[in-house]
């Protein structure tokens, strides 16, 4: 019986530097741009570099103090919005030697914490956590102990920086929207929040704020009406189906995701309504799904590409210096009409 082959030997730094016939300190310098590095050492020693293939050893990397990686956090890798996040990350760091290394965070706090220490064990340089649930103690913990950007969770940190939209105010721009069109009786599906200490932060609960906050300065107090689910296909749906059950239903339903407004949209079609002739749906991200010809979600933007980028400058910013102070950034949202809003039937 044949033996099977033995596996290749990892190209090694002492390996490049005898190929390219200079020393390994050369090839040590050329690899962390350092100063004082010839044009024509560098010419050398990359060209030895893409003819054996060689890779640098992230765990020898960290144990000199850097691995170029960034870890990035996600609640829930189905949702869409979190992919303009992630390319606007990787376009700012399309130009740097980092990678990004995902993590999925399963919108839970046990499932949060393991995969934010596999990243701290892993020795990555930094971390961007999107829409995390976990304490803030726990941030504040994660922060400390390596660079930190938090994106899309409000409230403020001496140790960790931050990059949200403005969704109290986004909300209040889908109200307004639906309210010039003729609509009253305006409902809202939101992600059910289960602390009563992240009210403050989280951007479900003030979509849910904003929502109420312009029915009552529209005069609509009396019409507040919300479903709580969650910020998923599913939970639109059930949502949805909810607010059609009423004695009176409403004539306009606010998701507080995209995601969500593809679940109600399968309820109303269910239900034998159709949209925007019987009732009207507007949502929340402006996902590239939204500007889908078949479906054209009205829906407020809030630059997930900018974000991404934004949280990649700030982290590059925090791992170059960790004493600066931390940054909040707050964007502004806007509302992109599309066909699933409509004057409410007569």
């Amino acid at each position: 019986m044949d033996k099977p082959p033995a596996p290749s030997r990892r190209i090694t730094i002492v390996d490049v530097a005898q190929h390219a016939r200079v020393s390994t300190t050369a090839v040590s310098k050329v690899l962390r741009n350092a100063y004082g590095v010839s044009p024509t050492m560098q010419a050398k020693v990359r060209q030895a570099i893409a003819e054996l293939g060689y890779r640098p050893s992230a765990a020898a990397r960290g144990m000199r103090g850097q691995t170029y990686t960034i870890g990035v956090m996600l609640p829930d890798i189905r949702n869409p919005f979190f992919a303009e996040i992630l390319d606007g990350l990787n376009d700012h760091l399309a130009d740097t030697d980092y990678q990004v290394l995902l993590g999925p965070g399963c919108n839970g706090e046990e499932a949060e914490a393991k995969v934010t220490h596999a990243m701290i064990d892993r020795s990555m340089d930094g971390m961007i956590l999107i829409a995390p649930v976990s304490s803030r103690a726990h941030l504040e913990h994660v922060a400390r102990t390596v660079p930190t950007v938090v994106v899309g969770r409000h409230g403020r940190s001496a140790t960790y920086d931050t990059v949200a939209d403005d969704d109290f105010a986004g909300a209040g721009l889908v109200v307004d929207h639906l309210a010039d069109l003729g609509h009253r009786r305006i409902a809202h599906i939101e992600h059910h929040e289960t602390d009563p200490d992240r009210l403050a932060e989280m951007p479900n609960a003030i979509r849910a704020d904003g929502y109420q906050h312009a029915m009552r300065a529209r005069g609509l107090a009396g019409e507040i009406d919300i479903a709580s689910t969650s910020y998923t296909q599913e939970g639109g749906y059930l949502g949805a189906q909810q607010l059609l059950a009423r004695p009176v239903r409403p004539t306009a339903i606010f998701a507080g995701a995209d995601i969500v407004a593809m679940g109600a949209l399968d309820a109303i079609a269910e239900a034998g309504l159709r949209v925007p002739e019987d009732i009207s749906v507007a949502a929340y991200d402006n996902t590239t799904f939204a500007a889908f010809r078949p479906i054209s979600l009205t829906s407020v933007d809030q630059a997930g590409h900018q974000i991404g980028r934004n949280a990649a400058r700030l982290l590059l910013d925090r791992i170059a210096d960790r004493q600066r102070p931390a940054t909040q950034i707050k964007l502004s949202p806007t509302l992109v009409t599309r066909r699933t809003t409509a004057p409410p039937p007569a």
